[in-house]
């Protein structure tokens, strides 16, 4: 028998704890198979960066932001859902990962306002460009895209793992495509939007995003 994945056993920890404090004193199921299909889905065999990695990381950004958001648990619970739902060959993924959510989180005992807000939340990863004075979506948007930010090294292991789970696509399509994606970005206002993200991570993410860029025109 397989030793059990220490990350894993982490991850089903926290989603137990928050799914536990969600639904307050409100009776539910047991949290477990819950979590573990989340984890199956964010194991899927085509993410290369859109893995359980990515989960983790996305929660601890979660957690370091969390006195800006209004309801932390609410965020946490986006940002377990925000991509379990996810094909790179389908553009509706932010929709079908929020429909789980609905469907998911009443039956596992949360109450229809938190609920709301998480279907909120994870579709508004489609944009990420939450309102002003939105501190969930600011909270959930920044963690999402801090890692952007990152060293070099960093977001050069990130932009080679969105590669991968394109893998399908021909090079001249991908370049062209994800070049829109970068442009965006870069057009929008901010990228960042809670006081941390916005002076820790604006610089860094925008001069990655162009360094991409201008590395994506050198191919043509």
């Amino acid at each position: 028998m397989a030793a059990p994945d220490p990350s894993e056993n982490a991850l089903l920890q926290r989603w137990h704890a928050v799914l536990t404090r969600a639904r307050g004193h409100a009776p539910g199921p047991d949290p477990e198979p819950y979590g573990r299909d989340l984890l199956a889905r964010w194991a899927e065999p085509h993410r290369r960066y859109h893995t359980t990695g990515h989960l983790l990381a996305v929660l601890d950004h979660v957690d370091a932001l969390a006195r800006h958001a209004a309801d932390p648990d609410a965020v946490r619970l986006a940002a377990w859902f925000h991509d379990a739902v996810y094909r790179p060959d389908r553009s509706e993924n932010e929709e079908r990962s929020a429909a789980l959510a609905q469907r998911a989180l009443p039956e596992a005992g949360v109450g229809a306002r938190r609920t709301a807000e998480v279907v909120r939340l994870v579709r508004l990863t489609a944009t990420h460009d939450p309102a002003d004075g939105d501190t969930d979506g600011a909270t959930l948007c920044d963690a999402d895209l801090a890692v952007l930010a990152g060293s070099p090294e960093e977001y050069a292991a990130y932009a080679a793992a969105v590669r991968a789970e394109y893998a399908f696509v021909p090079e001249d399509a991908f370049a062209t495509g994800r070049a829109a994606v970068l442009r965006h970005l870069l057009d929008l206002p901010r990228l960042f939007h809670t006081p941390h993200g916005s002076a820790a991570w604006e610089r860094p993410a925008r001069h990655n995003l162009r360094t991409e860029l201008a590395l994506l025109a050198g191919r043509g």
